[in-house]
């Protein structure tokens, strides 16, 4: 598996803004980003969030990025793969095989503790059938068990920060 992109959100633009509308609070491309164990991803929203939080970095699968923009007639112009609000795009494997397992990405590990499951807010980012189309490929959740620096292999606008 690879990290194909990589994200970061200082802010939350949905999370906990049930009934409150969401916020402008953009994901920046990284070409790199900083993965500290049990903490986070340095400058991330999630970074110390709480102890032991099971979604210190979020997954995403590029192919099934690809799948959904397909599948909901999402013109080309409007792909934007930041507005899964997930950390890491990735290739190569189906991402629910993790729940529950250790892996390893740029010899730093984690742990996959659950499917990122989509929100009705996913409506809003996405298209107004995201959410629907999401069910069971929302991505993974994980925990970071050893730090290290992830990169991205396929970047596109990224800065290092």
């Amino acid at each position: 598996m690879q990290a194909r992109r990589i994200f970061i959100s200082p802010a939350h633009s949905f999370y906990g803004r049930h009934g409150k509308g969401s916020v402008p609070a953009p994901m920046v491309e990284v070409a790199e980003a900083e993965c500290i164990a049990g903490r986070g991803i340095c400058g991330d929203r999630f970074f110390d969030y709480k102890p032991d939080y099971k979604g210190q970095i979020t997954f995403f699968s590029w192919e099934v990025l690809n799948d959904l923009w397909a599948a909901l007639g999402i013109p080309p112009e409007l792909h934007n793969p930041a507005a899964t609000r997930r950390n890491v795009l990735t290739t190569g494997l189906d991402l629910n095989t993790l729940i529950g397992r250790d892996f390893e990405i740029d010899g730093i590990q984690f742990l996959g503790t659950e499917e990122c499951r989509p929100c009705y807010w996913m409506n809003e980012a996405i298209h107004h059938e995201a959410e629907a189309w999401m069910r069971g490929r929302g991505g993974l959740r994980a925990k970071i068990l050893t730090d290290g620096l992830l990169r991205a292999t396929h970047p596109t606008t990224a800065v290092t920060p």
